[in-house]
């Protein structure tokens, strides 16, 4: 159970109603989710999250939506998030994941769970190679003494 009233869209305030409105035309759906009714009981916490979601799972990227509900899916498996699991299963479910993809996609990230936990343990350096070749100066900002007073110089990241 919750621990917050769901919002009904028939009880919800009018920036409530506005979001709810929102999700519902973007899913083409006459559905809310329990996680948005939920969120609703803080319009500003549903209205700031919605807006996050539909800029990084709704709008056109360079990833597809496959692979943005996969990467959703794992991070959810990874933190044991039942509502997310099911909720992005099911979503990733309509963008084409299979059975065979679900047990495979598990795999992997209990692979990579499994590899982090003996690389931390084992406090494992990364490989030169593996370094980004751009590596930015760290900031800083020194003194330098003047004639009449001391003047701050300021150097910049490149």
């Amino acid at each position: 159970m919750a621990q917050v009233k769901l919002v009904n869209y028939d009880e919800a305030s009018t920036e409530v109603r506005a979001v709810f409105d929102d999700i519902m035309t973007t899913r083409d759906t006459d559905y809310i989710n329990n996680i948005w009714r939920a969120l609703a009981s803080n319009p500003a916490v549903l209205k700031r999250f919605w807006g996050q979601m539909k800029d990084v799972m709704v709008k056109p990227s360079r990833l597809d939506p496959l692979t943005k509900e996969l990467i959703y899916l794992a991070v959810s498996i990874n933190n044991n998030c039942d509502y997310c699991i099911n909720s992005h299963t099911f979503a990733a479910r309509k963008h084409g994941l299979d059975d065979e993809m679900l047990a495979e996609l598990t795999e992997v990230i209990a692979l990579a769970n499994a590899g982090n936990r003996l690389t931390i343990g084992l406090q494992v350096e990364p490989d030169e190679r593996f370094k980004p070749k751009h590596a930015d100066k760290s900031w800083s900002v020194e003194k330098v003494a003047s004639t009449s007073k001391t003047k701050t110089v300021r150097s910049r990241n490149k």
